[in-house]
C-alpha cells in the first residue's frame, strides 16, 4: 500500500505544492482564513468530497466527507491554516493543512476497497481561539474513530503531551481622581493589578513543578497624575493535567478577589481565550504512525518532545483517540514562530516532507480501516480498559 499512496501523492504533488505555497504567500490570521478555506474546500470538492462550511459558528471552519457507502470506521485528518501576525506561517500551518488534505484525498481513492469514511476537518485559529475546542464540545468527533494531525518542526518526533491551559482576564474598576491634589478620593485599580501579581508570585512556590503562570498588564492607566480607575491583567495558567489547572485557577481567582478587597476596586474575571485541555497521545496509534512515517522514507523519528506549550488538539484527545506528531522539513535551525521557519515551508525539502507526511497519515488511516485488531487496541487504550 505504501507504493499505492506514493503514486497517488506523486500525481497530487503539483496540487499540494501549489496549495502549500499559496497559503504561505497569502497568510491570514485566525478566523480570517477565507482564502485558505476556499482553496482547501474547492480542492476537496474536486476530488469528490462533500463539504460543509461554517461549522460551530466559525465561518472558516469546514468538514469534508468522503463516504465509501460501505460499513467501516471513520478516520479524521485535521487541517490548520491560520498564520501569525507579521511573521506569516511561522508555525507551518500551511503545511499542516496541505498534509491533511493530501492524506484525505489519497485515502479516499482506496475507500471503495476498505469501506468506511474519511474526513478532512478544517480547524481555524489554532494560534488564538482554537476551533477544535468547540468542535470537541459540540460533538463533531462523536462519530469519529481516530483523529490525526501532523505538525512541521525542526525534526521528526513522536506525538507527546501538551499542557492544559486557561486564559484569564482580571479587570479592576476603581475611581479616578487627581493623584496629587485629591488622592484620598481615588480608588486605584492599578494597585489591585499589582497586588494580583504579588499574590501570584507568592503562590508559585506552592504549586507542582509543571505549572506555568505568566501574564501581562494589558491596561494600567492613562497618566501618572490620574489615579487609574481601570486596569486589566491577562494570564495564562498551564499544567500537565486539566485537574491541576482547575485547582490553580481557583487559587488565582481568590488572590484576585483579595487584591480587589485590599484596594476597594470591583473585579470582573473572564476567559479571554478558550481553555485548552492537555494532549493525551494514544500510544498505539502513535506507534502505528511512526512506523508508517519511517516506511515513507523518513530516516529518523525521535521520541516525543517535552512540549510545555498548549494546543487545542488536546481537547480532541479527550473525546477520541488522537495523535499530534511532528515532521522535520529541512530547517533544523529555524525557530518556531519565526520568519525563517515560515520561509522554510516552501523549499524543495519541505515539499518532499509534505508528501512523506501525507503518505504516513494516509497509511495510518488505511491501517485503521483494514486492521480491526489495531483499531480495537486503539479504542481500548483510549477507554482505559
Amino acid at each position: 500500500m505504501k507504493e499505492t499512496f506514493a503514486k497517488i501523492l506523486d500525481t497530487l504533488k503539483p496540487t499540494l505544492v501549489s496549495l502549500n505555497d499559496y497559503m504561505y504567500a497569502h497568510p491570514e490570521g485566525g478566523d480570517q482564513e477565507f482564502l485558505a478555506t476556499e482553496k482547501l474546500t474547492s480542492t476537496l470538492r474536486e476530488h469528490g468530497f462533500q463539504v460543509e462550511t461554517g461549522l460551530v459558528g466559525r465561518p472558516t471552519a469546514f468538514k469534508g466527507v468522503f463516504d465509501s457507502g460501505k460499513p467501516g470506521p471513520t478516520v479524521a485528518f485535521l487541517a490548520e491554516y491560520d498564520a501569525l501576525p507579521e511573521i506569516g506561517h511561522g508555525c507551518g500551518h500551511n503545511m499542516i493543512g496541505t498534509m491533511a488534505l493530501g492524506a484525505g484525498i489519497a485515502l479516499s481513492q482506496v475507500l471503495s476497497q476498505t469501506g468506511g469514511q474519511v474526513l478532512v476537518l478544517g480547524t481555524p485559529a489554532e494560534e488564538t481561539n482554537g476551533t477544535k475546542v468547540a468542535m470537541a464540545k459540540e460533538g463533531i468527533f462523536d462519530t469519529v474513530d481516530a483523529a490525526l494531525i501532523l505538525h512541521p518542526s525542526q525534526e521528526s518526533s513522536q506525538s507527546g503531551r501538551s499542557l492544559a491551559m486557561d486564559a484569564l482576564e482580571f479587570a479592576y474598576t476603581g475611581k479616578a481622581s487627581h493623584a496629587a491634589a485629591q488622592p484620598e478620593k481615588g480608588i486605584n485599580a492599578l494597585d489591585s493589578v499589582i497586588q494580583l501579581f504579588n499574590g501570584i508570585n507568592a503562590l508559585r512556590q506552592h504549586v507542582p513543578s509543571d505549572v506555568r503562570i505568566h501574564g501581562i498588564i494589558a491596561k494600567g492607566g492613562v497618566a501618572a497624575n490620574i489615579v487609574p480607575d481601570f486596569a486589566v491583567a491577562q494570564f495564562y495558567i498551564r499544567a500537565a493535567e486539566r485537574s491541576i489547572v482547575d485547582e490553580v485557577v481557583d487559587k488565582v481567582r481568590k488572590i484576585a478577589e483579595g487584591a480587589a478587597l485590599m484596594t476597594g476596586a470591583t473585579l470582573a474575571i473572564s476567559n479571554y481565550e478558550l481553555s485548552y485541555d492537555n494532549m493525551r497521545t494514544n500510544q498505539t496509534l502513535s506507534q502505528c504512525f511512526t512506523q508508517n512515517l519511517l516506511a515513507m522514507g523518513e530516516e529518523k523519528v525521535s521520541p516525543a518532545k517535552e512540549d510545555l506549550g498548549s494546543i487545542d488538539m488536546g481537547n480532541v484527545s479527550h473525546v477520541v483517540p488522537a495523535i499530534h506528531p511532528y515532521i522535520g522539513f529541512g530547517c533544523p535551525q529555524a525557530a518556531s514562530h519565526s520568519k525563517a521557519f515560515a520561509d522554510g515551508t516552501i523549499t524543495d525539502e519541505a515539499h518532499a516532507a509534505l508528501l512523506r507526511g501525507a503518505g504516513a497519515l494516509a497509511l495510518t488511516g488505511y491501517d485503521l480501516l483494514t486492521r480491526p485488531a489495531l483499531l480495537d487496541q486503539v479504542k481500548k487504550e483510549f477507554s482505559g480498559k
